[in-house]
């Protein structure tokens, strides 16, 4: 049966498990979509399509794959404001599936923008569909690398969406994915190191959320009786209430990386960036490194021993191995979990002393200590915007399930917090969505707030309103950042409230520090309606946080 190459990906995308695709017009393959009854949320501008996308992966941690779609073409202007979406979906490795309009035959070259050189450099794959027929083709190899290896964006560019070809000739079968368990020597090295250490250090990162290693990690880190520090965007992989647990950042964390002999890296490319942990005196330290992809073993430091495969089969293999050695006893327990705690303990007070202010305006901190009253950690979602809200929320929010919480940094835009909230409410409608953003953060998702009214998702906007960029002005660092540049309209000018709530939202203006808990309650029972929610807290600006180790 001949048909367009549009009604092909539509109905691909069906065979695959593909619930919706996040959009804003004009791509060609989108009324294909709707002409084949595949839902399309439609954002307000083209790098939300792909930030819907992008969360709605990294939340299902790869098991639903999240779909976009955005212009292209010799007129590229949705690519080029596309282009920051995906820039932090290829930098945080997140399985999405973009879809645009490639260059037509014959239009090639002709514009200085060079759409198909920058959609390479972000993506982990890009499909130029140069002939119809290899459409069933281009979508198998596109789910093959979305579900298999190291997690990135897929980018497939139709040039001609009404092109016809024969269905039946090549007819599609779903792609399963695959993944590859560790050479048992290179387990049995590792293993070796370890129990030859005094004073190991499991350092978790991202992969072992996207494996579902969690179960697996909690059981090697109890058998070996090691410390555990987690990356932030795989913060929720070990049980944050658990005595193993150190922490994502602050003092205490700064105390194990710079303590341990040996750090034994799993899920993680162990990269050096702006919100990652440098490994401090490394040469005189030994490095395990546990990842999927080799590209990341001896990038930055030298590394003692590799383990390459996924984090679940590898996790298992080791655990398998030490029972083997200690005849199932494991390391011995010491005094470890004893330090931990005094070690944590130490660390959080000036925090905790935050969490518990009755100040005004309201010290943030009461506001995250009020969304961990108010919250079931086992059936919420939590996220945070770039800067403050991110670095606090991330020093002190304990977080006990796998993206019970979802960090996110490098090269992310702000306002990322919304789409986010969108898609765990999409992927978990059972669970409490909020998102926490500051000044800065706010402003990049005004334009999107429509969508949540539209589409009817009840998620609840937390606002650490403060009147500035908390941070880059006078404050911690002395003069701040940008001590010109950091004052925006303030609480005590506009009522965002008010500017918000005629939109439809649920709002609410906080100003007193009792009136916390009960404020998000009230959110959180009009999103049961399907209503988003918007609550202003009035704050004070205390940009203090845990920082990141330097190398």
């Amino acid at each position: 049966m001949t048909i367009d190459v549009g009604t092909g990906i539509a109905r691909i995308l069906k065979q695959e498990g593909v619930e919706w695709v996040s959009t804003f017009p004009v791509c060609r393959v989108n009324n294909a979509l709707g002409r084949e009854g595949m839902p399309m949320v439609m954002m307000r501008d083209d790098r939300y399509a792909v930030a819907l996308a992008d969360a709605f992966s990294r939340i299902s941690s790869g098991a639903k794959i999240g779909v976009c779609t955005f212009q292209g073409g010799v007129n590229a202007a949705g690519i080029q404001v596309a282009f920051a979406g995906m820039a932090q979906a290829f930098e945080d490795g997140s399985p999405v599936l973009c879809i645009t309009d490639g260059i037509s035959a014959g239009d090639t070259e002709n514009s200085q923008f060079d759409v198909t050189s920058v959609l390479k450099s972000v993506s982990k794959w890009y499909g130029y569909l140069d002939k119809p027929e290899r459409l069933p083709e281009f979508m198998r190899r596109a789910f093959t690398m979305l579900r298999t290896g190291p997690p990135g964006p897929v980018i497939i560019a139709i040039p001609d969406a009404d092109a016809q070809y024969d269905e039946t000739a090549d007819p599609y079968i779903p792609v399963k994915g695959w993944k590859y368990a560790p050479d048992p020597a290179d387990v049995a090295g590792a293993v070796e190191l370890l129990l030859k250490a005094e004073n190991p250090l499991i350092y978790a990162g991202e992969g072992v959320i996207y494996a579902g290693a969690s179960a697996e990690l909690k059981a090697f880190a109890e058998l070996v009786n090691a410390p555990v520090i987690t990356t932030l965007k795989a913060k929720g992989a070990f049980p944050e209430d658990h005595p193993l647990f150190v922490g994502i950042r602050g003092d205490q964390v700064n105390h194990y990386l710079d303590k341990c002999d040996l750090l034994f890296a799993v899920g993680s490319s162990l990269s050096p960036g702006r919100f990652t942990h440098g490994i401090p005196n490394a040469v005189n330290k030994t490095i395990v490194h546990c990842a999927i992809d080799e590209l990341h073993v001896n990038k930055t430091y030298p590394t003692a021993q590799a383990v390459i495969g996924d984090a679940k089969f590898t996790l298992q293999a080791l655990t398998a191995e030490v029972s083997a050695k200690t005849s199932g006893n494991g390391r011995p327990a010491g005094n470890v979990t004893a330090e931990i705690k005094s070690v944590r303990d130490s660390a959080m007070v000036k925090y905790r002393e935050a969490m518990a202010s009755t100040d005004k305006p309201i010290n943030p901190y009461k506001v995250y200590a009020g969304l961990m009253e108010a919250l079931d950690p086992h059936r919420s979602f939590l996220t945070h915007d770039s800067g403050n809200t991110r670095d606090q929320l991330s020093t002190v929010y304990d977080t006990l399930v796998p993206r019970g919480f979802l960090g996110w940094g490098n090269v992310s835009s702000l306002g990322f917090s919304f789409a986010a909230t969108i898609a765990a409410k999409l992927a978990f409608p059972e669970k409490q969505c909020v998102a926490v953003t500051g000044e800065a953060g706010l402003g990049y998702m005004m334009g999107n707030l429509e969508v949540a009214l539209r589409q009817n998702i009840g998620i609840t906007i937390v606002h650490v309103s403060n009147g500035g960029f908390a941070g880059y002005g006078p404050g911690f660092w002395g003069d701040g950042h940008d001590p010109f540049t950091h004052k925006v309209l303030g609480y005590d000018e506009v009522d965002m409230s008010k500017v918000i709530g005629e939109m439809g939202y649920h709002t609410e203006r906080v100003s007193e520090p009792s009136d916390v808990v009960m404020a998000l309650k009230r959110a959180f029972a009009a999103n049961e309606s399907g209503q988003p929610a918007y609550i202003e807290f009035i704050c004070s600006q205390f940009p203090v946080y845990g920082g990141w180790v330097s190398r």
